[in-house]
């Protein structure tokens, strides 16, 4: 079964035909996480780097990397009973549009995630972020393994 990841959402699976999946990751980053002792998988789409008020980091807590990453690792950790030092974990997105961005969204999640992870004493083992591309990507819960699709971000 397909698992479809919204803006700001975040789903997981144990079951090995299921794929998680999100589409047109730009300036947003998706992390994901795989467990290969538990044959899990999670997956977080994060649109900013921060909340600007508390009321949207408890309502919209996948929408962030202060928020989201952490939520992702918990999810794993809770729900799954992987351990924190067995997950494998990846970035992907964070592109900069090819017109003048002064909100610099793209690389400040980039910069908000690993930052996060530095924190939870993560690391992560793939990152494919930045560019000028938009990415879909579909993970198999089965071996982890993501399939990764880009298309040149208009000017």
């Amino acid at each position: 079964m397909n698992k479809v990841v919204g803006l700001g959402e975040w789903k997981s699976s144990n079951n090995k035909i299921d794929i998680i999946t999100t589409f047109a990751l730009s300036t947003c980053v998706a992390v994901t996480a795989y467990c290969p002792i538990k044959k899990a998988a999670g997956l977080v789409h994060i649109v900013l780097p921060e909340p600007l008020s508390n009321r949207d980091e408890q309502s919209r807590p996948g929408h962030f990397a202060t928020t989201g990453v952490p939520l992702l690792i918990q999810m794993m950790v809770e729900k799954y009973g992987c351990r924190k030092n067995d997950l494998v974990i990846q970035l992907f997105g964070g592109a900069e549009p090819k017109r003048r961005d002064y909100y610099r969204i793209g690389s400040r999640n980039i910069k908000q995630v690993q930052s996060i992870l530095d924190r939870l004493q993560i690391r992560a083992v793939k990152s494919e972020t930045g560019g000028h591309v938009s990415r879909t990507l579909h993970m198999s819960v089965e071996t982890g393994e993501v399939r990764l699709s880009t298309l040149p971000l208009s000017s």
